[in-house]
């Protein structure tokens, strides 16, 4: 028997497969596009064929995310709170907060040693600071988003960007450019901006050791390093942060089938 966790994102869609005892066989992620739930479909579909497992053969699937009320052939709907929550604590035991910052939100979650969430703080609202913002201030600079981080890392004197809108963050890059700002100080001010807003939220909440960071802007070091300077904690990386959402839908499908 075997178990899927899918986690439907506003830009990524992503799935991991448990066997039965509850270990990772396989996991993948695709982008995101119009309709989000053939993408899941397609994505499980394809990591079934290459694993030769039959369709018939899992036992209970949780989907999660921002489209999981789309994608009918699951089991159940799960939260990404809980979710996220999930997965961290499964790789770092000792997780108390989790920072997710995904394609178009970002939560600040509170964990139970069990497991459970006990507080969060969410902003979903606009996309300030999520990976979609950080897409834009690429295309605004000209280079890669995956260049943000190392990039920011270069930087000997961060400007101030004063807005997190993307809207208005996006005109204050092409001002600081216009007046000769090396685009690393750029990125840089974009990335302590981030931390900052972030921060905020992890003040509705409380941050408590150890704080794990998952989604796709865990991949962005210099956001790492950005927040770990604001909050003066140590943040730990899952070796894939942008699975840890559907690797814990795929737990939860686990104990699901199990009880």
């Amino acid at each position: 028997m075997y178990f899927v966790g899918i986690d439907i994102g506003a830009l990524t869609v992503k799935a991991v497969v448990l066997d039965g005892t509850g270990m990772v066989i396989a996991s993948d992620l695709a982008r995101s596009r119009h309709d989000s739930r053939q993408v899941a479909a397609r994505l499980v579909e394809g990591l079934l064929v290459r694993e030769g497992i039959a369709a018939e053969d899992v036992g209970y699937t949780v989907v999660t995310g921002y489209g999981r009320v789309t994608y009918e052939a699951a089991n159940e709907e799960v939260s990404e709170i809980t979710c996220h929550a999930r997965g961290a604590i499964h790789l770092f035991p000792t997780a108390r907060t989790v920072i997710d910052i995904g394609g178009q939100d970002s939560k600040v979650i509170r964990v139970h040693p069990q497991g459970y969430v006990t507080d969060f703080a969410m902003n979903d609202k606009c996309a300030a600071g999520t990976g979609r913002f950080l897409e834009v201030m690429a295309e605004a600079l000209e280079v890669g988003v995956e260049e943000l981080g190392p990039l920011s890392q270069q930087s000997r004197h961060p400007v101030t960007i004063s807005s997190t809108c993307t809207v208005f963050a996006e005109s204050e890059v092409i001002a600081q450019m216009s007046r000769g700002a090396p685009k690393a100080d750029i990125v840089a001010g974009l990335h302590a901006a981030i931390a900052s807003r972030v921060a905020g939220l992890a003040g509705q909440v409380g941050l408590e050791e150890a704080v794990v960071m998952t989604g796709g802007v865990a991949q962005n070091i210099g956001v790492v390093r950005a927040l770990e300077k604001q909050t003066g904690l140590p943040i730990h990386l899952p070796p894939e942060p942008q699975l840890v959402g559907a690797l814990g839908a795929a737990l939860l499908a686990y104990v699901k089938r199990q009880t």
